[in-house]
């Protein structure tokens, strides 16, 4: 497993328990993490995010939930196997609301497809 869950930004709007839920769900979408992969105990990465165990439990409770891991006692907290399938599905329709998002605001702006198109490119 990439080191992927190695910083959260305690100024930003978005709290530290959703930084950490985007994160694994981004990485679990990329593939960087694979079903039946460990993730740190809930101790360990509080230690290295310098943050309260309480908000890493949250934020496996929260995935737990959402079906994305689940958690055997005495062994650790893993990726389930529909969690690929789940994050993909999570990431496309954030992205569709943000494309329908960015469309609205092109029209307002008097933008054609094509100019929001090579705008798109050039930020990917």
């Amino acid at each position: 497993m990439k080191d992927f869950l190695s910083e959260v930004d305690v100024t930003s709007p978005t709290a530290v328990y959703v930084q950490i839920e985007d994160q694994v769900r981004l990485a679990v979408a990329a593939g960087d993490i694979l079903p039946s992969e460990r993730l740190p105990s809930i101790k360990d990465l509080s230690d290295r995010l310098g943050v309260n165990p309480n908000t890493v439990a949250k934020s496996y409770r929260d995935l737990e939930l959402l079906g994305i891991l689940y958690t055997r006692r005495g062994m650790g907290v893993f990726i389930t196997d529909e969690a690929p399938a789940i994050c993909k599905r999570r990431a496309e329709e954030r992205l569709r609301r943000l494309a329908k998002e960015l469309a609205s605001e092109a029209r307002a702006a008097g933008l054609k497809s094509s100019e929001v198109r090579k705008i798109i490119d050039e930020a990917a």
